[in-house]
């Protein structure tokens, strides 16, 4: 019996949108390069915005995220911390390690937006590549 025949089949994510998550991990590395680990999230939010504009992406910081339940908007105060060309939500921290809450919670970000590509960035890390966790719906 073949066991992939049972299995959910998730469609690639388009490359175009790869490109841009290429970007963003290229301009994570840039920003943490400069400015090290040991600051606020919000200097590394202006500062990575800044960073993906200079590349011409387009960025929204703060997005207010709405919950529908039961028909009625539920004001949660859910903000995305950046959303990238409309396609990639970036949720950014500077923590002494990752919890599984913070992937929990960018998973209900992707979902409530139906967006299917994330990062996870701890800056507060001595090599930025173990503080990016790609999150794929």
């Amino acid at each position: 019996m073949n066991h992939g025949d049972t299995k959910t089949r998730r469609e690639r994510i388009p490359e175009e949108i790869n490109l841009v998550a290429s970007q963003v991990v290229d301009a994570v590395y840039t920003v943490h390069i400069a400015l090290g680990p040991g600051l606020l999230e919000s200097v590394y939010e202006v500062c990575l915005d800044h960073e993906l504009k200079k590349r011409g992406m387009n960025v929204k910081r703060q997005l207010t995220l709405p919950v529908i339940y039961d028909g009625i908007n539920v004001d949660a105060g859910l903000r995305l911390d950046m959303l990238v060309n409309d396609c990639l939500i970036l949720e950014l921290k500077t923590v002494e390690s990752l919890l599984p809450v913070h992937k929990a919670q960018l998973i209900t970000y992707m979902k409530l937006t139906g967006l299917r590509l994330g990062f996870l960035i701890n800056f507060n890390t001595p090599v930025i590549k173990e503080g990016i966790k790609r999150i794929v719906l």
